[in-house]
């Protein structure tokens, strides 16, 4: 009974989990789960920081080094690879160039004391402007050194313009210009300053800078019309100098083709051409020196209105490029009269020493980075004045730092290059540094002029 009371008693209890019969088997466990630890940490090996370029070979005293340089061999094949470049060396400067602000004056223009300022023009082959360069398409030079840009833009500067009319014309010619003369001013803004110029015998100023649409230059423009000059043969001695008789002279009977007078051989060799004097090198020297003391950030322009002779002036044509380069002025011009008809200027290519010149204007145009238009009538000349306008607006100015001393007076050249076939570019062939505009590190740059009132 006993035996069977205990197989009852069996039968009643409940199935114990295997973790509690664990437990039960362990008297010491706990008796709730174990948490699970986390991931082995790595393992420590001794070695010391690893710097780059430096292997991790264990030294014989147990620090970390590089691996062990193994003897030349004589009969290995040299490699052909160049050898590395040391760490110090500087990193090739490819940072793009700025572009100033040109509302107001450029800070950029007084980062460095030898910034050059380069204005082009582009174009192609038909003779039409090309817009849309960006920095990386310009590669310009100094003495054939390739120079890094620091300023690239196309934005507009306000211009400084000195206008150049020529009153030494013959007298169709000169009306021609008078007619063409009311279309100029409709080629400047307000934020332009234009001084006027004419010549004949001599320069003549007829007015300072003054607003490009202001009353002022309206007016200088109607006084500056003139007549021209009428060509022809003068006899120099008078023409009453000879052969004239009065009544009841004793001598009256005398046949005056004997005596000198008008019509006699003495008195055609005294009929001679008055000499004529052109003097455009004075006149454009005029201008210069006047547009040359315009404020920093304005483009510095001499305008000539001419038909290019020159004889009489004092100012010789080398001096007169190397002022125009030193102190960074472009001429433009409107060439007009004979010398504008194509054909008609083949003379000045075998000038005679101690002859006026045909056309010289061609030689300041290119020498500074300007050009000139020709055509002898009304509209074409009108034509003119905004083709030029709108190619002074439209240039490229690239910037870069010179490597040369600033004071040392040495001509430079310049060569401006463009990465696409088939286009021109037209710049300066070069300069001479000017010693006035050197600003030493840490000086203040002068305060620009105020735009001019009208």
């Amino acid at each position: 009974m006993g035996l069977a009371f205990a197989i009852q008693l069996a039968g009643q209890q409940k199935a114990v989990p295997p973790m509690q019969q664990a437990a039960a088997v362990l008297p010491d466990a706990p008796q709730q789960q174990q948490a699970i630890p986390d991931a082995p940490k790595p393992q420590v090996t001794g070695l010391g920081p690893v710097a780059p370029g430096i292997g991790t070979t264990p030294t014989s005293n147990g620090e970390s080094g590089s691996a062990p340089t193994q003897e030349p061999d004589d009969d290995a094949v040299p490699s052909s690879l160049p050898p590395s470049k040391p760490a110090t060396e500087p990193a090739v400067d490819n940072a793009p160039p700025l572009t100033p602000d040109n509302s107001r004056t450029p800070d950029v223009l007084y980062l460095t004391t030898n910034l050059i300022e380069v204005p082009f023009t582009v174009k192609d082959n038909k003779g039409h402007l090309v817009p849309g360069l960006t920095w990386r398409d310009v590669h310009v030079y100094e003495n054939n050194v390739i120079m890094h840009p620091r300023i690239f833009t196309v934005d507009p500067y306000p211009l400084s313009v000195a206008v150049v009319v020529d009153q030494s014309l013959g007298i169709h010619e000169m009306a021609t210009v008078n007619n063409s003369l009311g279309a100029l001013q409709g080629a400047f803004t307000p934020y332009d300053e234009v001084a006027f110029f004419t010549y004949n015998n001599g320069p003549k100023m007829v007015t300072g800078f003054t607003g490009g649409q202001s009353a002022r230059l309206s007016a200088a423009i109607e006084v500056s019309k003139s007549n021209g000059r009428e060509y022809g043969f003068y006899d120099t001695s008078g023409p009453m100098a000879h052969g004239i008789k009065i009544n009841g002279d004793a001598n009256d009977h005398e046949n005056p083709l004997s005596s000198g007078g008008p019509g006699s051989p003495q008195g055609m060799s005294q009929l001679t051409p008055p000499k004529e004097y052109h003097t455009l090198n004075d006149a454009i020297f005029l201008a210069a020196k006047s547009v040359s003391k315009a404020a920093v950030g304005r483009r510095r322009i001499v305008y000539v209105i001419s038909d290019g002779k020159e004889y009489g002036s004092q100012v010789k044509q080398k001096e007169l490029v190397k002022y125009l380069q030193q102190n960074k002025i472009e001429v433009w011009a409107t060439l007009v009269g004979d010398s504008s008809i194509a054909g008609l200027g083949f003379i000045d290519r075998v000038h005679l020493p101690l002859q006026m010149r045909d056309n010289i204007l061609p030689t300041y145009t290119s020498a500074t980075g300007g050009e000139f238009y020709a055509d002898y009538r009304t509209k074409g000349i009108e034509t003119s004045f905004a083709k030029i306008a709108e190619e002074i607006r439209t240039q490229y100015i690239i910037g870069y730092n010179s490597a040369e001393p600033m004071i040392d007076g040495k001509f430079r050249t310049i060569e401006v290059k463009v990465e696409r076939p088939n286009l021109e570019v037209i710049a300066k062939k070069g300069y001479f540094p000017n010693a006035a505009e050197y600003i030493p590190s840490g000086a203040q740059p002068p305060a620009p002029n105020p735009t001019p009132a009208p």
